[in-house]
């Protein structure tokens, strides 16, 4: 699948009309993409409608002081964790609002590699406001997650977009 511009622009849009649909507004935490997931949704006209923005984290500290991941999940997991992930979106819906967020975390290369999170490595974290539990009873105030985690090849720029559009394609498939 090529992953242009385009294609990730429509895929956006695809994302930004269930989440209007569902009257949901997106935050967002990046790490590995440096904001290059916000760039894509604020291609789309009319993406204020449901895209409220997000944050850059790459470093610990304002991965700590923004998004509330706890040092100690930093010092047992390390930052592309699922843990980090989990925790970064959740603190993007606590930080930023919104109904739902999405984070990602990684090593897009071409260093920083180490064994067991080789380069390509990225961890994924959804959070929404969930008001239905797994009976189906409404419960609001319930806040829900998803974690995943890709191991993407080729360059930096094939890295960071991969997990563009894995981050988006799963956000429209949860909404």
């Amino acid at each position: 699948m090529n992953l242009d511009d385009l294609y990730l622009q429509r895929l956006a849009a695809r994302t930004g009309a269930i989440l209007l649909d569902r009257d949901w507004r997106l935050v967002t935490a990046e790490s590995c993409t440096g904001g290059w997931i916000a760039k894509t949704l604020t291609d789309v006209p009319g993406c204020s409608s449901w895209y409220l923005g997000g944050v850059v984290t790459y470093s610990n500290a304002l991965k700590q002081t923004l998004l509330g991941v706890r040092p100690s999940t930093l010092a047992v997991h390390g930052a592309v964790s699922e843990a980090c992930a989990r925790e970064m979106a959740l603190g993007a819906l606590k930080s930023l609002g919104g109904q739902v967020a999405v984070a990602v975390t990684g090593i897009a290369g071409p260093g920083g590699g180490q064994p067991g999170k080789p380069v390509g490595t990225v961890w994924f974290g959804w959070a929404w406001q969930a008001d239905r539990n797994e009976t189906g009873r409404i419960e609001t105030g319930r806040t829900r997650t998803h974690v995943a985690m890709e191991t993407f090849a080729g360059d930096r720029e094939a890295v960071r977009r991969s997990t563009v559009d894995r981050a988006l394609a799963e956000l429209a498939r949860l909404a």
